[in-house]
């Protein structure tokens, strides 16, 4: 099947893919030090489990990057996908100034993308992400492995109530 005809994988980034847990902590002071926080992203180690899970579902999907991290971090990113072997994709950021939900953010590029072409899964740490998409009708993968936000307060406080990352 031609690469523009597969349907697409849908990844979060942050605690799916990446490592997040050196820089939780610039989240857990008052005030919370965002500039830090984001700076130090691209120093953050690999998932073994997520790279597994992209490069396996590279194979038969096109991959799309779908995170809560502001657009102003995009070079970073696409430096740190290449650079620790990530497939290729199309990836899709919040604005640097949008602070709704990580559940609200991402269904709604969802749902956009749906409208293109098939979304066959989408992988996310986020249980209020995952739970959002199912309920909508796609079939989600739960990024389990990584330092995730239902058990971490400081980073779901983050992706749900301030809309940061």
């Amino acid at each position: 099947m031609p690469d523009d005809q597969r349907p697409y994988a849908v990844l979060d980034i942050d605690a799916t893919l990446s490592d997040t847990s050196e820089r939780i902590h610039f989240l857990q002071t008052r005030p919370k030090d965002w500039d830090s926080f984001f700076a130090h992203a691209k120093e953050d180690a690999v998932l073994d489990e997520g790279l597994a899970v992209a490069t396996t579902l590279a194979a038969d999907h096109e991959i799309v990057y779908l995170t809560g991290r502001p657009e102003r971090l995009r070079r970073d990113t696409l430096k740190w996908l290449k650079d620790n072997g990530f497939p290729d994709g199309k990836m899709y950021m919040r604005g640097n100034t949008d602070r709704r939900p990580s559940m609200t953010m991402k269904l709604g590029r969802l749902k956009r993308l749906a409208e293109d072409r098939p979304v066959a899964v989408l992988v996310d740490d986020d249980v209020k992400v995952c739970a959002a998409a199912e309920k909508a009708g796609y079939s989600v993968m739960r990024a389990d492995w990584g330092l995730d936000a239902e058990t971490q307060p400081t980073l779901f406080e983050a992706q749900e109530k301030e809309g940061r990352t």
